[in-house]
């Protein structure tokens, strides 16, 4: 047996209110944006010099569309779900409503390589160009304090920081965002519209500003021919940079998690999710054209800061602060929602009995679950203090692949399963829109490092032993079945 979580009920608890429940604060707009902070953000400013050096080139353009082209398909599928299951868990609630328990655990786990770690990646960015404008100002925290010990950081004068004990800066951003996410929603949501607002402004002055700079031979060759190994340039280059910039946009994917926080989650939901991908789409378009323009791809290989290495090439001096202060408020903006995301998650799957109460208790005067965030404060600061950036991005892309993949199949399962339950937004295209999320981000996956499958089955696999051990006997679905049966 299964054990399904019927629709009826799910939407029963979204109907919930009062004391010990979510807030629904979060109109269409804070939708929109609380996905545009997502996905906006390292992606962007950190991991497409590397994707460009290492995989794809100037076509690292077709990298983050082909991406986009796997993220539309799932997002579809995600926007039929969370109009018509408007409660906080994502991609776990949807899975426990067609799937069944068992795989609606699995994905629950594995957005915890989406989100928690996401937060990490995002926190070690942040710390690099932390690091660079303290530098250029003849400031500096202590290398061995700032540095994680298995990175090697380059800085824009060229000084070389061979390893540290410890990266401070990444655990400061985690625990003062989570202390923000501690006083509620609407003041994070708050936090983030201005967050958002200042990152969207840097990024079109980067695209104006640098795009009377572009250098046309440095588009040359746009494909740069494939070395002999996979994920080294060529088309197959392409697809492995897709894979690499990948968890950039699971900021739609964020906006779900937030569906219990909404004020009209039937129209809020889907423009939430479909308006920050468009949006986010273009601009990453856009600004990856300028960049590997101002400055030849491989001159971006081991810098996690090539916005500004490439600005740098306009002469637009005065604005380097600038830029590098506004990068660092979008960084922020992306660590806020990923840490909301999580939270979110692990809320849900305490309320149905998956993991300790502890998760699910809500804080009297905040109304936010604020034992999780405390607790993901320092999970995910132990993870940005001290494993390096590259290795941290691949586990959450894969992550999240894995996640969007069981999404598609869940609104298979569910046009088969619940063909009449109201759908205020319905997935077009049916079955052709969700197989080919399937088969777009399966292909995402195959192109990342040997590596993060390995990471990815090794992580599953605690998981599993979590779920036996504790989640399957403690499961309220479960229980409630068992006293049906007494009776």
């Amino acid at each position: 047996m299964r054990f399904n979580k019927p629709i009826s009920v799910l939407l029963a608890e979204a109907s919930e209110s009062g004391e010990g429940t979510l807030k629904r604060t979060l109109s269409s707009a804070n939708l929109v944006a609380l996905g545009i902070g997502a996905i906006i953000g390292a992606g962007l400013f950190s991991l497409t010099g590397i994707a460009a050096a290492e995989n794809a080139g100037p076509a690292v353009v077709l990298s983050f569309i082909l991406a986009a082209i796997g993220c539309a398909f799932a997002g579809l599928c995600y926007a039929e779900f969370a109009s018509m299951i408007p409660v906080a868990g994502s991609a776990y609630t949807y899975a426990y409503a067609t799937m069944g328990e068992f795989m609606a655990w699995i994905i629950g786990w594995d957005l915890v390589l989406e989100y928690a770690l996401g937060a990490a990646t995002v926190a070690v960015s942040w710390s690099r160009y932390l690091l660079e404008l303290l530098h250029k100002h003849g400031l500096s925290i202590p290398h061995h304090l700032a540095v994680s010990p298995f990175e090697t950081v380059k800085l824009g004068d060229g000084t070389i920081i061979d390893g540290g004990l410890i990266n401070l800066p990444a655990i400061f951003i985690v625990c003062l965002l989570s202390f923000v996410l501690v006083r509620g929603s609407k003041e994070s949501a708050t936090m983030n519209n201005v967050l958002v607002v200042i990152k969207i402004v840097v990024v079109l002055v980067f695209i104006a500003l640098g795009w009377s700079h572009i250098n046309p031979e440095n588009h040359i060759p746009f494909i740069p021919e494939n070395t002999g190994k996979y994920e080294n340039f060529g088309w197959t280059g392409i697809a492995a940079g897709a894979g690499v910039v990948f968890f950039a946009f699971i900021g739609f994917d964020a906006v779900s998690t937030a569906a219990q926080e909404a004020k009209n989650p039937q129209k809020g939901m889907p423009i939430g999710i479909l308006g920050s991908l468009i949006v986010c789409t273009i601009l990453y378009v856009l600004f990856a054209y300028v960049m590997t323009g101002l400055l030849k791809y491989t001159e971006f290989a081991g810098d996690a800061k090539p916005a500004a290495t490439a600005f740098a090439v306009t002469g637009y001096s005065f604005l380097q602060d600038a830029l590098i202060v506004a990068i660092l408020a979008g960084y922020t903006s992306v660590i806020l929602v990923m840490l909301m995301g999580q939270s979110r998650v692990f809320y849900t799957m305490s309320k149905d009995g998956l993991l300790p109460k502890f998760f699910s208790n809500i804080h009297a005067k905040f109304s936010t679950p604020w034992k999780t965030n405390i607790f993901f404060m320092i999970f995910v600061s132990a993870f940005a203090g001290f494993v390096p950036v590259s290795d941290l991005g691949h586990m959450v892309s894969i992550g999240t692949l894995l996640a969007f993949v069981l999404v598609c199949i869940g609104i298979l399962v569910l046009r088969k399963t619940d063909p009449d339950t109201p759908r205020p937004f319905r997935t077009p295209w049916v079955p052709f829109v969700p197989i080919m999320g399937i088969l777009v981000c399966l292909y995402l996956m195959y192109s990342l490092p040997a590596e993060s499958w390995g990471r990815l089955v090794i992580w599953m696999a605690l998981g599993v032993i979590i779920y036996f051990v504790y989640g399957k006997k403690h499961s309220v679905v479960r229980r409630k079945y068992a006293e049906s049966l007494k009776k």
